[in-house]
């Protein structure tokens, strides 16, 4: 008796687990291809149903794990702040500014982490900006993420500024300003988009930038 207890238990466990992997699965192949339409076909004139046939799945779906459009470039979004590999940016980031003794490499590093993100998160941003001038959901998105941005770079201006590496007279509303600048959507699409600078170059022009912008000389 005991040991059918225990095979209907690892049973329930076990499908529980596989449709857990599959409804992860069913998520990522909505975002990859909301992704896609998004940026060739603009914001407005994309439809949930037309997702939802390119992903194979129902509109009903869709609407169950996102909420509609707007949760959809929401998700989008936080998915690309994380960078690649299995431990986030944002934690690699923390990590090498607070272990490294060389500010210089702390800031090419950061520039690295530039490169992981930015080609995620500059053109969904470029699509919230653009969407917001006529969709309330969206404008409330932006400022969302400006204000979300804006904290992140003053974390990050605050532990430069704590471990005392700004050059004098640089304070923390200024590296803040800095910082954004060269995170900026804008930059990537300047550089990368549009004068097809290679992401190694993106990465070693903004580490270098904020060398000389936020270190002593």
């Amino acid at each position: 008796m005991e040991r059918n207890v225990v095979e209907v238990k690892s049973k329930r466990r076990y499908d529980a687990s596989r449709r857990r992997a599959q409804a992860e699965r069913t998520r990522a192949s909505i975002l990859d291809v909301a992704r896609r339409e998004f940026l060739e076909r603009g914001y407005a004139t994309t439809t949930v149903a037309r997702i939802a046939a390119e992903a194979g799945t129902s509109v009903e779906t869709v609407y169950k794990a996102f909420g509609g459009k707007s949760g959809i470039v929401r998700a989008l979004w936080e998915r690309g702040l994380g960078g690649r590999g299995p431990v986030p940016a944002p934690q690699r980031s923390d990590l090498l500014s607070s272990t490294e003794t060389d500010p210089r490499r702390v800031l090419r590093g950061w520039g690295q982490f530039t490169t992981e993100v930015a080609p995620e998160l500059a053109p969904v941003l470029l699509l919230v900006r653009g969407a917001a001038a006529t969709d309330p959901e969206m404008t409330a998105l932006l400022e969302e993420v400006e204000t979300q941005q804006r904290t992140r770079m003053r974390h990050n201006a605050r532990r430069l500024q704590r471990r005392g590496w700004l050059r004098p007279g640089i304070g923390l509303s200024r590296a803040t300003d800095i910082l954004c600048v060269y995170s900026s959507a804008e930059l990537y699409e300047q550089l990368v988009l549009k004068s097809g600078w290679s992401l190694k170059q993106y990465g070693e022009f903004v580490g270098d930038a904020l060398i000389a912008a936020l270190l002593p000389g």
